[in-house]
């Protein structure tokens, strides 16, 4: 039996600057990586050709580099392999496990007012978004020119995989977990979209995949997202890493950080003479 490396890796998207809580992230999937033996690897997640640009790119690996973070190259990029998040969605047409919808988020927006003003609550998913309404929006053929987004028959896929949708969760100074998730809590998730063939959540399982990630550590954000991941890398035949999600670096308000706030970018602390080691103290390293 051929004992392979352990493989880390940090995926943000270029769509804003670097802050605190990408540092914690990053430096806590490269030490880990170290420690393991293993590979670190940079992954750019710049399926949003409209907010993701070079220049934030370039800006964000220049941080990366600045922090003391070696990683292999080339760097994979999303937006180069939209053909093979397109030959992962065929796979999921071919099974019946797909429909297309032309409902903006918007028009979701009316039906759930709609709904509501009756008294009654409309299901929402982990993150609080209302759940899309369903195949009773299905685009028929002669529409198939129209601006749509597949998605993903959730239950048809859960019947057809069939269950457990579990994971195992590290607990690093402790016992690790084995963690059962509900894939249903997200609905009819979108894969794909007219002007894009892929989405966050079919594009990360296959590169995942693809890059040989043994190792996925990242927010607590997305430890909910986790159930549907499951579900698709069964669907899609693909390994199933191991799992750690982090605890979140928090702002003064106690809310999590965001790119569009820059008080914690890693840029700004640079220029404001803070240094690595001094930012790994600020994110507990």
């Amino acid at each position: 039996m051929i004992n392979l490396p352990s493989v880390f890796r940090f995926a943000p998207s270029p769509n804003g600057q670097l802050h605190l809580g990408h540092a914690y992230s990053a430096l806590l999937n490269y030490q880990l990586a170290m420690e393991a033996g293993g590979r670190f690897l940079v992954r750019v997640e710049d399926i949003d050709q409209t907010r993701c640009t070079p220049e934030l790119e370039r800006a964000m690996l220049r941080d990366l580099a600045w922090l003391g973070l070696k990683w292999e190259e080339p760097v994979r990029r999303q937006s180069m392999h939209f053909g093979e998040f397109a030959k992962a969605l065929q796979s999921l047409e071919a099974l019946g496990l797909t429909y297309r919808s032309q409902l903006s988020r918007g028009d979701v927006r009316r039906i759930v007012e709609a709904h509501e003003k009756t008294g009654k609550a409309w299901p929402r998913d982990p993150d609080g978004a209302p759940l899309f309404p369903g195949q009773t929006h299905e685009l028929d053929a002669a529409d198939a020119d129209n601006n749509f987004a597949i998605r993903l028959k959730t239950q048809a896929a859960i019947e057809h995989i069939g269950g457990p949708f579990e994971w195992q969760e590290l607990v690093f100074g402790g016992t690790d977990k084995m963690i059962e998730s509900d894939p249903k809590k997200w609905g009819d998730v979108v894969l794909a979209r007219r002007d894009t063939p892929t989405s966050y959540h079919l594009s990360v399982v296959v590169d995942d995949a693809i890059q040989g990630v043994s190792h996925i550590v990242r927010g607590s954000d997305l430890y909910e997202a986790t159930g549907m991941h499951i579900l698709l890398q069964k669907l899609l035949g693909l390994p199933k890493p191991l799992y750690h999600h982090h605890a979140l670096i928090l702002g003064e308000n106690g809310q999590k950080l965001s790119k569009s706030k820059n008080g914690t970018s890693i840029a700004q602390l640079r220029q404001a003479g803070a240094t690595p080691n001094e930012i790994r103290q600020m994110v507990g390293l």
